[in-house]
């Protein structure tokens, strides 16, 4: 595989940043920066990162507090599908009741992922796969060669899917988006928004059980 992919586990919520840097060039997509901006700078640092892109695989707080910090520093876009728009614009507010801290202004998105889209950064080609139903505008990101999926949200370890009791989420949708996604390859690896990753084929028995009766959420 021509590029790295390095964990991060930030915030409160434990949310998983990924940095996923190309070999040859060093060019760096971070994806869900979800808290402590500074420390994902030093990682940044540390790993001689050149970042080029955020993304963000939905509008969650837990997975978008650190956009600004970093945006401003590396002087880098940030996108997202726009459906999620309204979830950004409420950053703040939402940190701010659920964990009883001020992150500071909503982040700009600079333009909109769309279903199908091609994200190219070095030898790092992903394609954006619309997977609504935890938030409206969920996406994730997958790259069939390399066999590589990451999924924010919508799917988690053990059985595990994204929440759907929001009065934005609809579990009818998510349900078509893991149906969507289990058409990828058994072997393919999963990163998550939060918890361990995992392969695909291992896992798809117990979610298809979870369906129904879904008692693990994030």
């Amino acid at each position: 595989m021509l590029f790295e992919i390095h964990p991060l586990q930030v915030g409160q919520m434990r949310s998983n940043c990924y940095l996923v840097k190309d070999k040859k060039s060093s060019e760096t997509l971070i994806i869900d920066p979800g808290d402590d901006g500074e420390y994902i700078i030093e990682q940044l640092t540390k790993l001689k990162c050149s970042p080029k892109l955020i993304i963000a695989t939905h509008g969650h707080f837990d997975h978008i507090m650190a956009v600004l910090t970093l945006g401003l520093t590396f002087q880098i876009p940030f996108r997202l599908n726009c459906k999620d728009q309204f979830l950004v614009d409420n950053m703040r507010e939402n940190a701010r009741h659920f964990l009883s801290i001020d992150p500071g202004p909503s982040p700009h998105v600079s333009s909109d992922l769309s279903d199908n889209e091609q994200l190219k950064l070095g030898a790092i080609n992903f394609n954006v796969i619309e997977t609504p139903g935890h938030t409206p505008g969920s996406i994730c990101l997958s790259d069939k060669r390399n066999k590589i999926l990451f999924v924010g949200d919508l799917i988690f370890a053990e059985g595990g899917v994204g929440r759907t009791d929001f009065s934005y989420s609809d579990k009818h949708d998510l349900y078509a988006s893991l149906l969507k996604i289990f058409k990828l390859d058994d072997k393919t690896e999963v990163y998550p928004g939060h918890g361990e990753t995992f392969y695909l084929g291992k896992e798809k028995k117990l979610i298809l059980q979870t369906l129904k009766h879904v008692s693990k959420f994030y």
